[in-house]
């Protein structure tokens, strides 16, 4: 059996510690917000598109719905969320934006540009960075 590949040959952990470095560069930014990063994403998501199931939420993060259900009791406790009843189908529960939730977007500014100031890297480079990793994730849940 060969032996494995140095970490710092694999894919996998240049991502994960690209992700990583990503998240602590967030971290400062976030901490003055009292946001975690996944609570982040959550806002984020529904900053695009508002009412949104949890189900839906899930999807666009790629997580499970068991996942996000936590994350947004956190954020409905923080005043940044409520959870409705959708009116022509009861059976389901929309997550919705309070003005203190839709005002945070404006604090937030983009947070992606801030993360492309701090690399030093040029634009065009990050972004077609960002099309290659999508194209891997694509490539990956094709065959998965």
């Amino acid at each position: 059996m060969a032996a494995p590949w140095p970490l710092d040959e694999q894919l996998c952990f240049a991502l994960y510690a690209a992700n990583m470095a990503i998240q602590r560069t967030y971290k400062p930014l976030l901490d003055r917000l009292g946001l975690t990063y996944p609570q982040y994403l959550a806002l984020h998501v529904l900053w695009e598109e508002d009412a949104r199931t949890i189900g839906a939420i899930a999807q666009r993060l790629a997580l499970e719905s068991s996942t996000v259900t936590p994350l947004v009791k956190r954020l409905e406790v923080a005043g940044l969320v409520a959870r409705r009843r959708d009116p022509h189908d009861e059976r389901q529960v929309r997550v919705c934006l309070t003005p203190a939730g839709l005002d945070l977007r404006e604090q937030c500014g983009c947070l992606g540009e801030e993360l492309m100031a701090r690399t030093g890297m040029p634009v065009e480079h990050l972004r077609g960075l960002q099309g290659e990793v999508l194209a891997l994730r694509r490539a990956l849940d094709d065959r998965g």
